[in-house]
């Protein structure tokens, strides 16, 4: 699963194995993995409550390139890197 932004700490990635719906990304820091839509909720796994912050920040400020990514992911195209939260 490709990586495609880390911040602070966080690894973001996206599968591009034709991934399943709903469009969404996966992020690890430390021990914790989760799933999160587009729009940067949680929707599976656990995160600490400050990551949880800081992914939802970065995904709502780059939810026009998740969603092109998400494209490439569904097509099985190479994955462009994502801007990193600063």
């Amino acid at each position: 699963m490709p990586a495609i932004s880390m911040f602070y700490g966080i690894i973001v990635r996206m599968y591009n194995n034709g991934e399943h719906n709903p469009p969404h990304f996966h992020a690890a820091y430390q021990e914790y993995n989760a799933v999160f839509n587009m729009q940067g909720e949680l929707t599976d796994g656990a995160m600490p409550k400050k990551q949880c912050k800081l992914i939802s920040a970065w995904a709502e400020l780059h939810k026009d390139e998740l969603l092109a990514n998400w494209e490439l992911a569904m097509s099985e195209q190479p994955l462009y890197k994502i801007e990193p939260l600063r």
